[in-house]
């Protein structure tokens, strides 16, 4: 019975199709029409958000610098000094691992004290600057010919000057742009042209300026443009004329392919349509088959048997619709594997949070515990041993120290080199964290001990860490991008509790917790007051405790 039905109705499907073809046609044109556009309405904005970041990374080092070089007091000593070969020294290997940037020295009046990178560096400095990014023309430079560039001044320690870093918007900036993302730039200051790669189509620039954004043909080639100000600066013009950004894309490609399968769907459908009559009878009683088989299948998987379809061969939907069956089981038992393996690198919540399909960008604001264990003198380490040595030797130290952070409900966030971070309270806060994080260090001594004595028997040295933990708020969640993102925890509690890890080398300890931990987790161990310091972006000093042991009950 179903032989027949899917055989009627096949039979009329396709003598319709052969007289639907000629309506079908125009329709086809149209639509790849529509492809064309669709296509290159994608590749636009991608080809932007990937200038953007590039330009962000680029303004991120701008930030590092500025950052790095206002905040060191041997900054301050030497621009009070007017020791320019000191200044050139501090900024050399920032200059080293930036080579595009500029960097410029000011006493507090605002002259200028010393510079690296430029050529005729700037007597004075710009006024009205803050700590945002700004546009500047000629950037740190005094030569009339020197490009616009993107700044940020920033003031030094003790007030004793200020620091103007400007990444210049030149032509070495656009050609490493345009060799990075395979596209063609202009930038435009008001109504100037201030510098357009080789093959920008500069004849259509102004349609692009206009436009959301211009399809136009320039010879054989056909080129997409667009204008637009990146986010990260679009706020900065305060020292320029308005800046914008132009690319042009090279979609002749596209348009070539959009064309071809413009002329092959013709080609198929009138070739489908005269053989699709002779061919349906036999195909159909092929797809009641396949159909047959699917169906039983899917009962089977619905009492959870996790049995295959044997695909019919018939070159259609049907054939990928068992290809896609027997895909979709083999989906599910890895599921199954994967929630298997993934449970031996973080806890249920963390698993049951990802396979629940919580995979957007984005997170919440949690109270967690964050732990940063870092061993000590591991580089020199390394670098008298061979690396599968070093790796093994990793490894087992990371079993020991892991299976403590997991035993105490810890998750470990990630891995920097032999620096474990990990967070206790996330996804799932609980009210115990911090008393978990300090057992959980106070353990990782302990195996570390343990561990020791396996490596000095077997002829390797010891190993030492500092573990640093403080409990405070962060917004834990996915970050990243749409296309590579991580479960991770951002925040100021994060960046204090590594700055607690780098404090016990000063303090030749090897746990520091701070107050806010403490006064959580007192009741599980024994500390004592270590002092305070004093961090940036806080009006208080935290208070800060060196961790002795398990807290002694009473009856001990």
């Amino acid at each position: 019975m179903i032989l027949r039905t899917v055989r009627r109705k096949l039979t009329a499907l396709v003598a319709f199709s052969a007289v639907a073809a000629l309506v079908v046609l125009p329709i086809l044109n149209w639509l790849m029409h529509r492809q064309l556009i669709a296509q290159i309405d994608d590749r636009v904005p991608e080809a932007i958000d990937g200038f953007e970041q590039e330009l962000a990374d680029d303004l991120k080092d701008l930030d590092v610098t500025a950052r790095a070089l206002a905040d060191q007091e041997g900054t301050a000593r030497a621009i009070a000094a007017g020791n320019t070969a000191a200044l050139a020294r501090r900024a050399a290997p920032f200059h080293d691992a930036y080579p595009d940037i500029d960097i410029v020295f000011f006493d507090p009046s605002g002259k200028l004290v010393a510079s690296i990178g430029c050529d005729h560096p700037r007597q004075t400095l710009p006024p009205g600057l803050g700590g945002e990014h700004v546009v500047l023309e000629r950037g740190c430079e005094t030569d009339p010919g020197a490009p616009t560039a993107v700044a940020v001044v920033r003031p030094i320690v003790d007030h004793a000057g200020f620091v103007l870093v400007c990444l210049p918007l030149d032509a070495d900036y656009f050609q490493n742009s345009r060799a990075k993302l395979g596209l063609e730039l202009a930038l435009v200051i008001g109504d100037r042209l201030q510098y357009a790669t080789p093959r920008f189509p500069l004849g259509h620039l102004a349609d692009a300026a206009t436009r959301r954004r211009a399809v136009r043909d320039d010879g054989d080639e056909t080129w997409a443009i667009a204008g637009f100000m990146p986010p990260s600066i679009g706020r900065a013009q305060v020292q320029a004329p308005a800046a914008r950004f132009y690319i042009a894309l090279d979609v002749t490609d596209i348009k070539t392919i959009v064309r071809h399968h413009l002329e092959i769907a013709i080609a198929i459908l009138a070739g489908v349509t005269l053989v699709s009559i002779a061919l349906g009878w036999r195909l159909a009683s092929r797809m009641s088959r396949a159909l047959t088989r699917v169906n039983d299948a899917m009962q089977r998987l619905e009492r959870q048997e996790y049995v295959k379809v044997d695909v019919v061969r018939t070159g259609d939907e049907l054939e990928d619709l068992a290809t896609g069956f027997n895909a979709m089981v083999d989906g599910l038992q890895e599921r199954d594997k994967l929630k298997t393996t993934m449970g031996k690198y973080m806890t249920e919540a963390v698993v049951a949070h990802l396979m629940a399909g919580e995979v957007e960008l984005g997170g919440k604001t949690l109270e967690v515990s964050i732990l940063f264990c870092d061993l000590r003198d591991f580089t020199s380490l390394s670098e008298k041993r061979e690396a599968q040595e070093i790796v093994g030797l990793l490894n087992e130290y990371f079993t020991e120290m892991v299976d403590c952070v997991i035993a105490e409900g810890g998750v470990v966030d990630k891995y920097i080199g032999d620096n474990i971070m990990a967070v206790f309270g996330a996804p799932v806060s609980r009210p115990d964290d911090a008393m978990r994080a300090a057992r959980a260090a106070v353990a990782m001594r302990e195996a570390l001990a343990r561990l020791n004595q396996r490596f000095v028997a077997r002829g390797l040295p010891a190993l030492r860490f500092g573990i640093g933990i403080h409990t405070g708020e962060v917004v834990a969640g996915n970050i990243g991008s749409v296309k590579r993102m991580e479960y991770t925890v951002i925040g100021d509690a994060v960046n204090l509790a590594s700055r607690l890890e780098s404090k016990t080398k000063e303090l030749a300890t090897d746990i520091l917790i701070s107050d806010a931990t403490y006064e959580r987790a007192k009741g599980a161990i024994d500390g004592e007051p270590a002092g305070e310091i004093h961090v940036k972006g806080r009006e208080q000093a935290v208070a800060i405790y060196k961790v002795r042991g398990r807290a002694v009950s009473p009856a001990a």
